[in-house]
């Protein structure tokens, strides 16, 4: 068995993705906070920009019995990773068209909101371009959240897919949720995510990858 090391931020919603399927799956992990804010944002930091060209978080950190060191950044990635290493319990649906369907709703958040809500992006927006920023977030968060719920009109299960268990979809949309809340997006349109989100947050999972529960959680900037 590997050991993993995971580079995080307690607010990130891309973090809470990672540390949500480790928990899933009863991996521990060591942590290393990355400041997103503090110092110009610890991301940039030389240091930190080698490990992770992209200078963003997540980042996991995979030490094997061989000696050799694999470092992947990306959350989906990360998870994809994850989930090769250490299959069971599982974060995907044993059906190929469940996967597919499972890996559709990571995407919306992925890849559907996530780069127009990034940290980076809102920087500029706000202070290079001087634009309402909230407003743009809300924009793209909202969008994205609505097809979500579509996409599980006829679905009545307590997670986004059926299974004993929540999936990579749900450790997409329960961060992508709370950081609709950071915005002010009114959530009551969204009946299924929010049933959704409230079965998530029971599990023990989802505590203790929450950000309030992270080491760094809170830590002034």
């Amino acid at each position: 068995m590997p050991t993993f090391k995971l580079y995080s931020y307690w607010r990130s919603s891309s973090s809470w993705r990672v540390r949500a399927a480790l928990a899933l799956k009863g991996i521990d992990y060591d942590y290393e906070a990355i400041h997103l804010v503090a110092d110009g944002g610890q991301q940039h930091a030389t240091g930190y920009a080698n490990l992770n060209p992209m200078e963003q978080v997540p980042l996991l950190e995979v030490s094997f019995e061989s000696g050799e060191v694999a470092r992947v950044g990306q959350s989906v990635a990360i998870m994809e990773l994850v989930e090769e290493l250490v299959p069971m319990p599982s974060i995907l649906p044993g059906d190929p068209i469940e996967r597919a369907r499972c890996r559709q709703l990571a995407e919306i958040v992925n890849a559907g909101i996530q780069p127009m809500q990034n940290l980076a992006v809102i920087q500029h927006l706000r202070d290079e371009l001087g634009e309402d920023h909230v407003a743009w977030c809300q924009r793209y968060i909202s969008r994205g959240l609505a097809a979500f719920e579509r996409t599980l009109a006829d679905h009545t299960g307590a997670y986004s897919l059926p299974g004993p268990m929540p999936s990579m979809a749900d450790v997409c949309l329960v961060p992508q949720l709370y950081n609709a809340r950071r915005f002010k997006i009114d959530l009551e349109a969204f009946p299924r995510l929010l049933a959704i989100e409230r079965a998530c947050l029971a599990h023990p999972a989802f505590e203790s990858s929450h950000p309030d529960h992270q080491p760094d959680a809170q830590v002034p900037a």
